[in-house]
């Protein structure tokens, strides 16, 4: 049995914890990251990044020009009996396009990314408990199955389940959204296509994608409220069987087995600080539930945590002034998106109406200018700005939304 010590322990190498570490380990912290399973690994995702994460992407620092990314040039709707094309938003605050790259490609890069910024990557190491001050109760480390790892920080990115969390009896909040999704890869001539296309006549508070990948093989899935279709497959199969056989999304041309995982939404763990341990992405449900998009808010969350953590832990803070500012975490985090996240709430809880779902659909995709408004306010791509009247009133309703 081995001990370490750090400054900062970060449980989980995935977005939102390699992102924190990489950061925290540029501003001269010793960071220790513990990843239960060995890069390269399977993680169920549409692999598709919005402007959002792209711009998480490049202020990290990440080469998005290096051989692997491949770009979007906007996103498809099909719905209603109708096809609508619109390109990604010219905002000032984000880059014009998308990247698509697969999970087990893209977690391992920012793994790589974070050790070269000084983290300290630790791979095949699973976490069994926390370990807690007997005295106040705080977080002060974890015991895993090699040893037990200090530090005067830890951060649980261990994912949905979030493990660590939930030994400290952290459970997500009754009545948040959690989503379901699950995807396949194929072969196929529309690997290519520079769109993110999304399908709206699925079901009831559930969509279908297909994003070409550029190697060949197209991500095709489905996102769904877990309540709404517990039979994901079902789903999936029936879709797959009314698209064109051209386009390949056949058992014979699959090159790989269905996976399907939790979409945590809504900021559905909280709190996301406790004395010693910080919540980032999945762990603290961090997924849009407007659109189901979970690795922007991760990185964003990790980058917001990661400032905090660097000011709280510098030489010039004292015990008392530190917790102040961890505690302080939470409240950025519902600054940033709590408005948003309850509108999202309410939106999903619109569409589980199946006349609901169909009438929006139908007005939707027959109105563009609505439906580019629509877009702009589930995915979050507005200008903070507010350089356009769209843009003003998406931020006046996240605004005046209460956030919780």
């Amino acid at each position: 049995m081995t001990s370490t010590e750090s400054d900062v322990l970060v449980v989980g190498a995935g977005p939102a914890g390699s992102t924190v570490a990489s950061y925290l380990a540029r501003a001269g912290l010793d960071v220790r990251v513990l990843e239960k399973s060995a890069f390269p690994r399977e993680k169920v995702c549409g692999d598709g990044l919005t402007p959002r994460a792209v711009h998480e992407l490049m202020a990290l620092g990440v080469d998005i020009d290096a051989p692997g990314w491949f770009r979007s040039r906007g996103l498809r709707l099909v719905g209603g009996g109708r096809t609508l094309e619109m390109p990604w938003s010219e905002l000032t605050n984000l880059p014009p396009f998308g990247l698509v790259r697969p999970r087990r490609d893209f977690d391992e890069t920012l793994a790589r990314h974070a050790v070269r910024s000084g983290a300290a990557l630790v791979e095949n190491t699973k976490v069994t408990a926390p370990l807690t001050d007997d005295r106040t109760g705080r977080v002060i480390g974890v015991a895993t199955d090699g040893g037990t790892h200090t530090a005067r920080l830890v951060v649980a990115a261990d994912g949905a389940s979030s493990r660590l969390a939930v030994a400290l009896g952290m459970r997500p909040r009754a009545g948040r959204p959690i989503g379901v999704a699950a995807r396949r890869y194929f072969r196929g001539p529309r690997h290519d296509d520079d769109h993110l296309e999304t399908w709206l006549d699925l079901g009831p508070a559930a969509y279908g994608w297909m994003f070409g990948v550029g190697d060949g093989t197209c991500n095709v899935g489905v996102a769904l409220l877990s309540k709404a279709h517990a039979d994901y497959r079902r789903l999936l199969r029936r879709w797959l069987e009314t698209l064109p056989a051209g386009w390949g999304f056949t058992e014979e041309n699959a090159t790989g087995p269905l996976r399907g995982a939790a979409l945590p939404m809504g900021f559905s763990r909280q709190p996301h600080y406790r004395p010693g341990l910080v919540l980032v992405g999945d762990s603290g449900g961090m997924v849009n539930p407007m659109n189901g998009e979970g690795i922007a808010y991760a990185m964003e969350a990790a980058r917001i945590a990661a400032g905090t953590i660097v000011q709280a832990l510098g030489p010039s803070s004292d015990a008392a002034r530190a917790e102040r500012l961890l505690a302080s975490y939470p409240r950025a985090l519902k600054a940033a998106h709590g408005g948003h996240f309850t509108l999202g709430r309410w939106f999903v809880s619109a569409i589980e109406n199946p006349r609901i779902m169909r009438m929006a659909t139908r007005q939707g995709m027959s109105r563009p200018a609505l439906m580019r408004f629509t877009i702009k306010l589930l995915g979050n791509l507005t200008d903070p700005r507010g350089a356009t009247a769209t843009d003003r009133l998406a931020h006046a309703l996240a605004r005046m939304t209460p956030s919780s």
